[in-house]
């Protein structure tokens, strides 16, 4: 791996710089230009395909280099019925780190997607809406919010995660699950039941199509819900974080008529939650993962909202 960083290029000075490093496709990188609150940022996401040992590496290679590091494609941890959960594989990962703090967006889910969907409750009326969270134990904070406003919601972890038609109803039966299952799960590798690398690229029918037709909302990750998304999508709403043009151009062929993002768009594109929470770190000068409550005041301060596309 001796042209790891070949072609790569640090922040002009005065910039702060990001860079997620990403088991997902390099098809999806990009690096953008961007000032907030007067201070100038580079975003960058830096794809691996799924390679451990080169992600590894990038880690080893960039630290020290860059303010903040994301970690996409993978959470190091989970935060579920306010425990949190350690992946072990990830942690080791990401242990070559040494100087950088690693962010992967687990902060934000628990405060930012909670509270975008209190914001898109005017909007969407949610005690009228069906939503299925296609992963709900990795984004605890959406779900939460979605039962407390009252929507129908079909919390899919075991439909999609473990390929069982065992749709989960309540957030009673989630919280369960997650006490029962992620002890055990967070110790196996997490392309297990994660797409990463070609995976992204590419859809599977299963057991769990049948709820897409059901539901009015198709909520969370944005690999995950187009990973067992059936063809039709039409007259759906779907509620995502990172979003590309060809993510864009996929859900119109499906016929989606909504899409919304957690995160703005910033440049060309919506970054992934790892990437705005590795920035809010990098904005505020620390050197480790933020509060709950300092997260919400940078997320005011900077006028984060749900960026609402109507695609149909």
């Amino acid at each position: 791996m001796s042209d790891l960083l070949s072609g790569w290029q640090p922040a002009p000075a005065g910039f702060k710089h990001v860079v997620s490093v990403s088991l997902g496709g390099s098809k999806r990188n990009a690096r953008e230009e961007i000032s907030v609150l007067g201070q100038p940022f580079v975003l960058e996401r830096i794809g691996t395909d799924g390679d451990a040992r080169k992600a590894a590496a990038l880690f080893q290679a960039l630290d020290g280099r860059v303010d903040a590091f994301g970690l996409g494609g993978a959470d190091l941890y989970v935060i579920a019925a306010g425990r949190r959960y350690t992946f072990t594989n990830v942690r080791k990962l990401v242990s070559h780190a040494k100087l950088t703090p690693v962010l992967d967006g687990s902060g934000l889910k628990n405060t930012l997607e909670r509270d975008a969907v209190r914001q898109l409750d005017p909007l969407l009326n949610w005690r009228s809406q069906k939503v299925l969270m296609v992963s709900a134990v990795d984004r605890f904070g959406m779900a939460e919010a979605l039962a407390q406003h009252g929507a129908d919601v079909v919390y899919g972890d075991i439909v999609f995660g473990l390929n069982m038609d065992v749709p989960l109803r309540s957030l009673g039966a989630l919280r369960r699950v997650a006490q029962l299952a992620l002890p055990a799960i967070t110790k196996l590798p997490q392309d297990w039941f994660y797409p990463t690398g070609a995976k992204q690229e590419t859809s599977v029918a299963g057991k769990g199509t049948r709820y897409y037709a059901w539901a009015d909302v198709i909520a969370g990750d944005t690999h995950y819900a187009k990973r067992y998304a059936p063809r039709d999508l039409t007259g759906k709403t779907i509620l995502t974080q990172t979003i590309t043009e060809a993510d864009r151009v996929w859900m119109k062929e499906r016929g989606v008529a909504r899409l919304i993002t957690t995160t703005p768009r910033m440049g060309s594109r919506n970054f992934a939650t790892n990437v705005l929470e590795a920035f809010f770190v990098a904005l505020s000068g620390k050197r480790a993962a933020l509060s709950e409550g300092e997260y919400l005041h940078y997320i005011r301060e900077v006028g984060f909202k749900p960026e609402i596309n109507e695609l149909g």
